[in-house]
């Protein structure tokens, strides 16, 4: 269809697709050097979501380091940073029981001293204001669905996606093309599994040198509970059950302001049984005693779920082609040791911008930002994640001997490590096929501590514009049923935390996949998880999706 439409293109000096905290701290530092210099720079975030921080979830807490470096005196603007970490516990789980982890025991990685406790959707829409207050534009509501090229291979830019089209991909009378947006340089900061993101590393093939990316997905809730459970600023991990010893995985427990607490399930997209739920699995782990006495009698306000990359240093593609970057979680800058990515999110969207406003002020357009990579290797983040690049690893090989390897690794030699292990498959490598798999049984919800997934994405704010083309695309429509359901039980109906697949029965008692399009949370596990990668993430019309107000 875009071939019949003329768009209409604008011109900026920086274009970035992403208005999370890399998105938003690249335009800030970009702001701010134009500033310094007296000089002027067009910068423009695009925003796939209704608002700024609508398609924002994380656990969080905070490390403020990298902010702190982007601004200063953040405490004196307003920055939502007003829950410090007062208290670390480790919990080792088994069904019925569980055991802390000393103090004194804990890994540096496990310790959130001096970090906060944080809405990160609230923090990135203060990020957006610091950035509008310096002269950035920031559209919502407009998702980049399509690279643009220059003659020499280089990045011109992006092109937002159509609006007012119907399923059948036919222009209806709300019909609005999409816009191009032109750039010396452009910078994809879409997180997780970023649409664009993707396409550039199997086009320029920048993961060629590097271990395959893997991938966690991250299931949160946020509860109100009787106030005298609260205890702003506790932060609570642990591992082991629900899950076996050969399932990585772990939840969070973070209490927050207003006698609100976070509860979060993080699971391995590595999994082998294709009957597993994740969840299913953090339904169960909130029974498990010691988090039920939390929520007993409290109310869950919403729900969300995302990818989280957590391949680490040994999983970074390229960073820089000709045009353009990878920033943030589009390139997989989460250390999974600590469970964060926000401060290198952050600190990698400011070291892009230094580079792109680097090469303007220079003359320079559509080439490659090597100062880039090589500011990222000169900095604290490289040595961070270097310390920690076998933790995913360790941990993939079993609970047991992950931690001692990971705690010999960080608690005894400091990070200090003189050998290094790789990742050898991807995420959709890994299921076996279901007659080789034990069926797992799950409870039925009872609708106060766990619930249903169309409950739950009902407390997620999701909608999607109904009459448009389902943006879960497949590039097989047969695969599902004569594969995935044959071979692995139909594990699509299983990983999604939000119903979208469904195996229903046609009128002659043949199979076939429903997608209900319009749950859709944007957590892109079908795109990771799926065994045949026949299943495809594209942007739905803009604006649509989750609407998450302070996960």
């Amino acid at each position: 269809m875009k071939g019949d439409v003329e768009r209409e293109s604008m011109e900026y000096d920086v274009v970035i697709v992403g208005g999370g905290p890399a998105g938003l701290s690249a335009a800030i530092r970009l702001k701010q050097l134009a500033l310094e210099n007296g000089v002027e720079v067009g910068v423009c975030v695009l925003e796939k979501g209704s608002e700024i921080g609508a398609h924002i979830l994380s656990g969080a807490v905070i490390d403020p380091r990298a902010l702190t470096e982007l601004i200063p005196d953040w405490k004196d603007r307003g920055a939502p940073l007003s829950v410090s970490v007062a208290e670390d516990r480790f919990l080792f789980l088994s069904e019925s029981g569980a055991k802390a982890v000393p103090t004194w025991a804990l890994p540096a990685n496990f310790k959130n001293h001096g970090s906060f406790v944080v809405s990160l959707a609230n923090v990135t829409r203060w990020l957006a204001e610091q950035a509008e207050a310096l002269g950035v534009e920031i559209f919502p509501g407009f998702p980049a669905t399509e690279i643009l090229w220059n003659a020499n291979g280089s990045v011109k830019g992006v092109a937002t996606g159509n609006m007012g089209v119907d399923k059948n991909g036919e222009p209806t009378s709300n019909f609005q093309p999409g816009m191009e947006l032109h750039a010396k340089y452009t910078l994809f900061c879409e997180g997780a599994r970023g649409h664009l993101g993707r396409q550039l590393q199997e086009k320029l093939e920048l993961d060629q040198e590097s271990d395959p990316q893997v991938y966690g997905i991250g299931i949160k809730e946020l509860w109100e509970i009787d106030p005298a459970k609260h205890q702003p600023g506790l932060v609570v991990h642990t591992a082991g059950w629900p899950l076996d010893n050969d399932t990585y995985g772990g939840s969070f427990l973070y209490h927050f302001e207003k006698n609100q607490v976070m509860v979060g399930f993080v699971l391995g997209l590595g999994y082998k049984n294709p009957y597993l739920s994740p969840f299913e699995e953090f339904n169960r782990y909130k029974t498990h005693p010691e988090i039920r006495k939390v929520l007993d009698d409290g109310k869950r306000l919403s729900y969300g779920a995302r990818a989280i990359t957590a391949g680490g240093l040994m999983s970074l593609p390229k960073l820089v082609f000709l045009g353009g970057a990878l920033v943030g979680d589009d390139a997989g800058f989460l250390n999974a040791s600590r469970i964060k990515g926000s401060h290198a999110a952050i600190k990698t969207g400011m070291l892009a911008a230094e580079a792109a406003f680097e090469a303007i002020q220079e003359g320079r357009q559509n080439d490659v930002l090597t100062a880039y990579p090589e500011a990222f290797k000169r900095s604290w983040l490289y040595e961070e994640l270097y310390k920690a690049r076998n933790f995913k690893q360790w941990m993939s090989k079993g609970l047991y001997l992950g931690t001692l390897m990971v705690g010999l690794e960080q608690k005894v030699l400091g990070g200090r490590i003189p050998w290094t292990l790789h990742h050898q498959h991807r995420d959709h490598e890994t299921l076996l096929p279901a007659d080789r798999c034990k069926p797992i049984e799950y409870p039925k919800p009872d609708g106060k501590l766990t619930f249903d997934r169309l409950s739950s994405v009902f407390v997620s704010n999701t909608n999607h514009e109904e009459n448009q083309p389902i943006h879960l695309t497949l590039k097989d429509s047969q695969l599902p049923v004569s594969l995935n359901l044959r071979t692995y039980g139909g594990s699509e109906a299983r990983f999604c935390p939000a119903g979208v697949y469904e195996f229903v029965k046609n009128e002659d008692d043949s199979d076939r996949l429903q997608i209900n399009a319009q749950n859709c949370l944007h957590c892109k596990t079908c795109d990771i998880k799926d065994p045949t990668q026949n299943i495809v993430w594209v942007p739905p019309e803009g604006g649509g999706g989750p609407n998450y107000s302070s996960m």
